[in-house]
């Protein structure tokens, strides 16, 4: 290896030069920026967006929220659970087939909705990219992913 091939690989180690680490710290400080609104709506990130995924639709089973969200159904069993107890959700058995769990929004988390509709207005004020931009950006980002395998 020479001394230039050495200065290359270098570069490409710099942790500034990793998309990773730049989507990372975005996606960290993005979080946290929800933090205090969704605290006000009792909420944490993950909960935030199982309820977003239902306000589109519901009912769903387990499976179309572990999918949506691109978790598996055993680390979101746990957060729906904690929802249920906080009576935002049902979870019932789904009677066509025991082995599929349907979640199920009570009023509560129904009514939830109309408090979070000010959240991505709130939050997009603190991006220091023009609110236009968001979408196209958003939708780049989703290009990186390699399409599904499953």
């Amino acid at each position: 290896m020479t001394d230039a091939d050495d200065a290359a690989g270098g570069e490409l180690l710099r942790l500034d030069r990793q998309l990773c680490f730049a989507l990372y710290s975005v996606s960290n400080r993005i979080t946290r920026l929800y933090r205090p609104l969704l605290d006000e709506l009792g909420l944490t990130y993950p909960q935030y967006l199982a309820m977003l995924v239902l306000w589109e639709r519901a009912p769903r089973t387990v499976g179309e929220l572990a999918d949506a969200l691109d978790l598996d159904s055993g680390t979101l069993t746990p957060l729906l659970k904690r929802m249920e107890g906080n009576g935002l959700v049902l979870r019932r058995r789904d009677p066509a087939d025991e082995r599929r769990v349907i979640v199920e929004l009570t009023e509560a988390g129904a009514a939830l909705r109309q408090a979070a509709l000010s959240v991505p207005r709130r939050l997009a004020c603190h991006f220091a990219l023009p609110l236009d931009e968001v979408g196209p950006l958003r939708d780049r980002i989703k290009a990186l992913l390699p399409p599904d395998q499953s």
